[in-house]
């Protein structure tokens, strides 16, 4: 436990524990919705909107966050359209913002280090004012996810159900398309574009490889993202390697144990019956 003796590393634990319970309860809703590519998508994307701030010299976050939201309600309109299919809308914005990113980059190679720090991150660089920013923005994007959190359950479940039972699917898909883009744009220049998108997506596969219910691949989601924040800082300080590669592993590594424990118990009743 000596590397929890460090300030840095504690505001990276308590950083990433933040992080990783929003993201994962996030998460649940976009893998019930089969939105893990949005969200990738719109991770990658929200560089597009970094670069142009950067070259138009407007804070680079609020750009971001502009750009970012413009493209979730974009490909939430043309998707709910039904004139192109939802991976297809992603795929042609999420390669066009990044070429724009890189083409931007390549404009203004001034600017390029301060690119990368967006991609990469540096958690271990969070200081206590970006710390008290990420926890305004954390229960900004929790707050909606929890006072609405049977209404994205319904819609998560059976679409077509809500819709029928009188829910407002439209506006409720802008507004977590909406929480997707903030939280990814509150994140980002944090820990980086790579620990957000694996956030967004490897908790709750992972929850929902193990739970039986909604409740408990809530549950487990939000413990394999705290576990892999810790393990991952830990594993960074041992053997040096970049914190935020060693937690997205680390969560990889937990995800492909709750494959193997599943595979096994299904034997297991295999066997039995």
């Amino acid at each position: 436990m000596e590397f929890l003796s460090y300030g840095f590393m504690q505001r990276a634990l308590l950083t990433g524990t933040v992080l990783g319970v929003t993201c994962a309860l996030l998460a649940v809703f976009v893998v019930l919705r089969r939105m893990a590519f949005i969200g990738v998508g719109l991770s990658h994307a929200a560089l597009g909107g970094v670069a142009l701030g950067l070259t138009l010299g407007v804070p680079p976050l609020p750009a971001a966050a502009v750009f970012g939201m413009a493209i979730a309600w974009v490909i939430g309109w043309i998707t709910r359209r039904g004139e192109v299919s939802a991976d297809t809308a992603i795929g042609i914005f999420f390669s066009t913002a990044m070429a724009l990113g890189v083409a931007l980059m390549s404009l203004s190679p001034a600017y390029r280090q301060d690119l990368l720090g967006y991609l990469f991150g540096n958690i271990l660089s969070v200081g206590p004012k970006d710390l008290g920013l990420l926890l305004l923005l954390s229960a900004a994007s929790v707050g909606p996810l929890v006072v609405f959190f049977k209404e994205f359950l319904f819609l998560g479940v059976d679409e077509e159900a809500a819709k029928a039972a009188g829910l407002p699917t439209g506006l409720l898909n802008h507004l977590l398309l909406t929480i997707m883009a903030v939280t990814i744009v509150a994140s980002m220049k944090l820990v980086g574009i790579v620990l957000v998108s694996a956030f967004l997506v490897i908790p709750a596969a992972t929850g929902q490889t193990l739970a039986e219910s909604v409740r408990g691949m809530v549950l487990w989601s939000l413990g394999s993202a705290v576990l892999s924040v810790f393990l991952g800082l830990w594993a960074s300080w041992l053997w040096n390697l970049p914190s935020g590669a060693s937690i997205v592993l680390v969560s990889a590594a937990l995800f492909f144990l709750a494959y193997a424990v599943r595979a096994r118990r299904q034997r297991r009743k295999g066997a039995g019956s």
